[in-house]
């Protein structure tokens, strides 16, 4: 059984109840520039969630017009007070009501029906209403496309979208925030049986989905780019071998077997964002079994089985990294199947909120550690013959804040909570702590779903 400190960390955001709307703005159209160019664009302003005194949004704008290489501007304003706290995928400022944000700097450029999405968290006080107006690099979004060598005036009405296409049936939690996951969407699949045609289906960002039909073994890590689904089919086992995501974006993992892994057998590091894992298995392999470090977000894992291994679920990469985590390493694990596995159910570092519900934990060394001012919400799960159920603070690692409710504990140890979370952002279903057992046991792991 391994060491742990037990002291109480620092007092973090309360929980706090949710709420989502979307809108987009419209209004005054005054365009005047260069002949021969064309301009347009359209916005949708979408809360994640919104709490007394606080709130998230995402801003998602798609260039209509031409081509922008030279940098991209988004303004508009708040008509109640709000002000902007914190942001990402963007530089914010703020003067008075109005708030700029500047791209990136890995992102100046916006193809023709290319989109980005910068998001931030703010605060408002009485009444927090969407912005009526949007502007890219001076041009209010209308949803329209105008040539800019003359001057036009055109009025339109207020129209209300949604940020997030449709989630994938079964998906909740992180992964459908931030845009939403949808991997190679309605993609025409491709089948593939050896790891050289799985690393060559999933290289790159075009979407596709791959179904894996056929099991093989390999050795080191394969890597997955962007927009990507990967199925298997029934019985379908990689052994001896990983997929690595780094820097990848919307991306699907489900109904597979990994099996004798010599890294670890999924691997999300370096920003990678919007990634689901569900209804897989593992066991008996090197390193980790589902690890998520370096800023990557937004990230649902569910439904999976963990059997015959000791390190399961890492989120954070070390003590040291707080500078890259910070604000990151948003993930939701819940309904997976902690089968006699060892260690980190999660272990988690910096990641705050990270919402660990309806799990079925099993004969294990400890269940969940929160650390280094981690915020974890532990609730519905069932814990069976665990010498340690939840720790605040584990091994050499500061203490972060965890919030258990609602959980089973038979013949396990006493769980460690202190502190408080920050709220969540999503809506979900919890399940009676008392079923999840049947439930978990029953559901968990590949061969579970049809796909």
């Amino acid at each position: 059984m391994s060491s742990h400190k037990r002291s109480v960390p620092r007092r973090l955001a309360g929980i706090a109840a949710l709420s989502t709307v979307a809108a987009v703005g419209a209004g005054l159209v005054l365009v005047s520039a260069p002949a021969s160019a064309a301009a347009g664009c359209r916005v949708s302003y979408t809360l994640s969630g919104q709490w007394p005194g606080g709130f998230g949004a995402n801003v998602t704008v798609t260039n209509l017009g031409d081509a922008i290489s030279g940098g991209w501007t988004l303004e508009w304003e708040f008509g109640a007070g709000q002000t902007v706290q914190q942001g990402w995928n963007g530089e914010f400022s703020q003067s008075g009501s109005r708030v700029r944000v500047t791209n990136p700097g890995w992102g100046s450029s916006l193809a023709t029906g290319a989109s980005v999405t910068p998001g931030f968290n703010g605060t408002w006080q009485g009444s927090n209403p969407a912005p009526t107006e949007f502007r890219l690099n001076g041009t209010v979004c209308t949803g329209e496309t105008v040539p800019t060598s003359t001057t036009t005036t055109t009025t339109t009405t207020t129209t209300t979208t949604t940020n997030n296409p449709p989630p994938p049936s079964g998906l909740i939690g992180w992964a459908t925030q931030n845009g939403g996951t949808t991997g190679g969407g309605s993609a025409t699949a491709v089948t593939v049986g050896s790891a050289s045609a799985l690393s060559s289906a999933v290289s790159g960002t075009n979407p596709a989905v791959v179904r894996v039909t056929s099991s093989f073994s390999c050795s080191g890590m394969l890597r997955v780019g962007s927009n990507k689904t990967i199925l298997g089919a029934s019985g379908a086992t990689i052994s001896g071998c990983g997929l690595t995501l780094s820097g990848s974006r919307n991306v699907i993992i489900r109904n597979l077997t990994f099996r004798d892994w010599d890294d670890d057998a999924i691997n999300i590091e370096s920003g990678s964002t919007n990634i689901w894992v569900d209804h897989n298995s593992f066991s008996s392999g090197y390193d980790g079994a589902v690890d998520i470090k370096r800023a990557s977000d937004f990230i649902t894992v569910s439904w999976n089985r963990i059997s015959s291994h000791d390190k399961s679920m890492l989120l954070g990469h070390s003590d040291g990294n707080g500078s890259q985590d910070r604000g990151h390493l948003r993930v939701t694990y819940h309904h997976n199947y902690f089968d006699g596995s060892g260690t980190r159910h999660p272990r988690v570092r910096f990641g705050n909120p990270v919402h660990v519900f309806n799990n079925y934990y099993r004969d294990n060394e400890y269940g969940v550690a929160s650390t280094m001012d981690a915020g974890v919400l532990v609730e519905g799960n069932y814990f069976e013959n665990v010498d340690e159920p939840t720790l605040v603070g584990y091994a050499s690692s500061d203490p972060g804040a965890l919030v258990q409710r609602n959980n089973v504990f038979v013949g396990s140890g006493a769980p460690e909570s202190g502190g408080s979370v920050a709220p969540i952002p999503y809506s979900y279903t919890l399940e009676n702590a008392a079923t999840v057992k049947s439930s978990v046991s029953a559901g968990a792991g590949a061969g579970r779903i049809s796909v």
